[in-house]
């Protein structure tokens, strides 16, 4: 491909509201522009680097043995309804009516949709295992899309859904999916780690992430100094926390006046905050209801907000408002587990389970108590709450662990029978009993991982493309198309590298000055650069790398040899 024939339209005006480094090059290069909140348009350039990331994926899961289908983008709302999802999917599922009146839904994941295509179609276990997959548009109706690709609300998306006999055979597929995501993110050329994870809205027993590691990434990852341990805040644990248990005690109501906080209280008491038990007062929102739940967690440690959300089943959590505090029974700064009202929701933090001695809010102003046991308190519910702190223990090994950003780039879950039994759509085992299939579903962000390769590969110049995704692999820049023996030679190099397999294109532009196409090359992120300029007339010509901007001359009659071998 020749410069003066593509478009790409390069432009050193950085958007106003672009903060991440893949938004502003990806627009400022001419990869994507926008034409709406979260909605992007591929240039000839950005559609390349997707069509190349959408054939790693697609060729690693055609060799897992998936099947490749695809699903509408518009759905029946009447499908969304029948999983029950149509309620608590919330506002992002975008809902619309046709000039029939008829309710639809732009998919922002389609699991309805590939089980009203299984079902009654499968009918046998001898038919089972099957894994049907897309590469197809989805949308989510982000109440805040920012950041460019990486949180927008139109997004291409590989989406599988694998339908199985057994439990046992879904945790088969869900581990060879885990190693087919391997192999796409390596091939990419990515640096990534495999993390345990929330299943959020989708459900189900168990989930992982796949994330690309970057210093802008939204995602709080935990990992481990000394082994392979890794997880998404919202879902790591750590090895509990152990300090000498201290001998029972009467339970003791002391003033303690204007002490509200964690820090206050042990202060005041010159006690170890390990020892005490924190009250976070929230608002769960359910279905039909909302209510009002402290849940305790001890005194060093923080409430993980999805953790707790879990724990109730709730829709999400609110900050409790003062009047709401108030009018469920409660004194913030002073509330703890002895004689709550009956009708706030407690759920207490499994590491403080047979916990005595305990220092809580004594539920009055200015007063707490201590001396709480624990184990004398009966019908308690208990549930990991907390968030893993930098240098808690691994729950594997022991080891030291600490926090990473990342990318979420990538999300395998075991569904079970969430969705087939809520849909009624069943097989007949071996035994001719009819049983709901058991589920597994695995996504890829596809047009997420090209704003991924450049938040983890850049430099303040632009792109710095891993070979597998640059839109081409060599630059040809003639340092004055005017000169006909300069451009002479670039289309001979141009030639020549075309005729061996090699993705280059040639900076023929006659009004563009050197400068400007060096720019332009920096900017893009090319991995390899040749320069055609005044070192011609020696017979050499100049190899640029992009990543290290090292330059290397080379004989013109090697030169097609000598990036050869640097791609390779």
């Amino acid at each position: 491909m020749k410069f003066s024939k593509l478009f790409i339209p390069t432009t050193k005006e950085t958007p106003n509201d672009a903060t991440l480094p893949s938004h502003q090059f990806l627009i400022r290069a001419g990869f994507i522009s926008q034409t709406g909140a979260g909605i992007y348009d591929y240039m000839p350039l950005g559609k390349i680097v997707l069509d190349k990331i959408r054939a790693i994926v697609k060729e690693e899961m055609d060799n897992s043995g998936a099947n490749e289908v695809q699903f509408g983008f518009v759905t029946p709302l009447a499908l969304w309804e029948e999983s029950g999802r149509a309620s608590t999917m919330g506002s992002e599922l975008l809902r619309f009516k046709d000039r029939k009146n008829s309710d639809y839904v732009l998919s922002p994941t389609n699991e309805e949709a590939v089980v009203n295509m299984v079902k009654n179609r499968i009918t046998s276990y001898k038919d089972l295992p099957v894994n049907l997959y897309q590469i197809y548009t989805k949308f989510r109706d982000e109440a805040r899309p920012r950041f460019g690709l990486m949180r927008g609300r139109e997004f291409l998306m590989k989406d599988a859904y694998s339908f199985h006999s057994s439990a046992e055979d879904l945790v088969r597929e869900f581990n060879l999916m885990e190693e087919t995501y391997k192999k796409v993110y390596t091939k990419l050329g990515l640096e990534f780690r495999v993390v345990a994870a929330d299943s959020g809205a989708i459900g189900g027993s168990g989930s992982k992430e796949f994330h690309v590691i970057a210093d802008s990434g939204e995602d709080t990852i935990v990992i481990c100094d000394s082994c392979d341990y890794g997880a998404n805040i919202e879902a790591a644990s750590r090895t509990p926390l152990k300090k000498e248990k201290l001998e029972t005690i009467a339970i003791e109501k002391i003033e303690t006046p204007n002490c509200k906080t964690i820090d206050e209280v042990s202060t005041f008491l010159n006690a170890d905050s390990y020892y005490s038990m924190k009250a976070v007062i929230k608002r769960a929102v359910f279905e039909d209801k909302t209510q009002i739940v402290v849940f305790f967690v001890r005194g060093c440690d923080e409430l993980e907000e999805t953790k707790a959300c879990n724990a109730v089943n709730a829709l999400e959590l609110d900050d409790a408002l003062e009047d709401d505090i108030i009018n469920a029974g409660l004194v913030a700064g002073y509330c703890g587990i002895i004689d709550l009202p009956k009708d706030v929701l407690v759920v207490v933090d499994k590491e403080l389970e047979g916990e005595n001695n305990l220092v809580c809010g004594a539920n009055e102003e200015n007063y707490h108590l201590k001396g709480v046991d624990l184990s004398s308190i009966e019908n308690l519910n208990y549930a990991d709450l907390i968030a893993v702190q930098e240098g808690d223990s691994c729950p594997n090994c022991n080891g030291k662990l600490s926090y990473t950003k990342g990318i979420e780039a990538g999300h395998i879950f075991q569904l079970g029978t969430k969705y087939s039994k809520a849909m009624n759509a069943n097989f007949l085992d071996s035994n001719g009993k009819a049983q709901p299939f058991v589920m597994g579903c695995y996504g890829i962000g596809v047009s997420r991982l090209v704003a991924a390769v450049i938040e983890q590969n850049h430099d303040e110049k632009g792109c710095l493309w891993t070979k597998a995704t640059a839109p081409f692999m060599v630059d040809i820049i003639v340092s004055n198309s005017k000169k006909e023996e300069e451009a002479a030679v670039g289309d001979t190099i141009y030639n020549e590298l075309k005729a061996a397999g090699v993705e280059v294109i040639l900076d023929d532009r006659i009004n563009a000055r050197f400068g400007f196409k060096m720019s332009d090359f920096e900017l893009i992120g090319f991995p390899y650069a040749v320069v055609i300029g005044k070192k011609l007339a020696d017979g050499f010509v100049e190899i640029v790398d992009r990543k290290t901007l090292e330059k290397t001359d080379v004989k013109v009659k090697d030169i097609t040899a000598k990036i050869i071998e640097l791609i390779k």
